[in-house]
């Protein structure tokens, strides 16, 4: 199966690992983020492959960049709402409010802006319906110590989640979330040397090859539109997440 999706935070991490695998799947990809750079190195290396230059953040942005991918692409079939940022850990009072906003500010308010765009394509669209795949974490379940504003965003993207698999119902529209952890990435490369434990301690952690997050999504993203997988979790096997703390 091939088809048309839009994936934010493509520029780099598993934005990027996914965009590349759908790439040579034979799908039209929109590339969404705020880096032109490695935007245009891909649109040069792939003749499917959209820029979309954008924030987030910023709903005229946002809607600019669904906008130039209907006009190029046509139908939306699928989003990856991948975008996301991390915050260095600490207690909560010494986390700075500039940091929290900007963790609600991409993390979530990122999501919905995204989300609000693809389901108001999907829903107007012709034919109706698609699929919005949302990046949580397994933090949308247990958080690690000192994540405040991350574990708070990503419960909140399981809400977002959750509330849209019911209202897209009557507009064929699907939404699942991928709970992911510990993929190899620039942003988590610090998990292999060590990461704060619930105990006090620093260890090093399992990780996994950002491929099979992207081989899980694409699994989600080629399902007919009356099956959803609204939650699926991969995860590095070992990894402490089953009895975290």
């Amino acid at each position: 199966m091939t088809g048309n999706i839009i994936i934010t935070g493509a520029s780099a991490g598993i934005g990027k690992a996914t965009a590349k695998l759908f790439l040579d799947k034979g799908w039209t990809v929109g590339l969404l983020a705020r880096r032109v750079e490695p935007l245009n190195a891909m649109v040069q290396a792939h003749k499917n492959a959209i820029g979309l230059p954008a924030d987030v953040t910023d709903d005229v942005s946002v809607d600019a960049a669904f906008a130039t991918f209907a006009e190029r692409a046509g139908h939306l079939d699928v989003l990856f709402n991948n975008a996301g940022i991390s915050v260095k850990p600490a207690p909560i009072d010494e986390i700075d409010p500039h940091d929290w906003r900007a963790a609600v500010d991409v993390n979530l308010t990122g999501m919905f802006l995204c989300a609000r765009a693809a389901f108001g394509a999907m829903r107007h669209q012709t034919p109706q319906g698609g699929r919005i795949i949302n990046n949580g974490s397994i933090s949308s379940y247990a958080p690690r110590w000192g994540s405040v504003p991350y574990t708070s965003t990503k419960h909140g993207v399981l809400g977002l989640t959750k509330t849209l698999a019911l209202d897209g119902r009557p507009f064929n529209i699907a939404c699942g979330q991928i709970d992911i952890g510990n993929a190899l990435t620039d942003m988590t490369a610090s998990m292999e040397t060590g990461m704060p434990q619930a105990d006090g301690t620093i260890k090093p952690e399992p990780t996994v090859h950002v491929k099979h997050i992207a081989a899980a999504v694409l699994h989600m993203a080629g399902l007919p539109l009356e099956a959803n997988i609204l939650s699926m979790n991969v995860m590095a096997t070992a990894m402490p997440f089953v009895g975290r703390g």
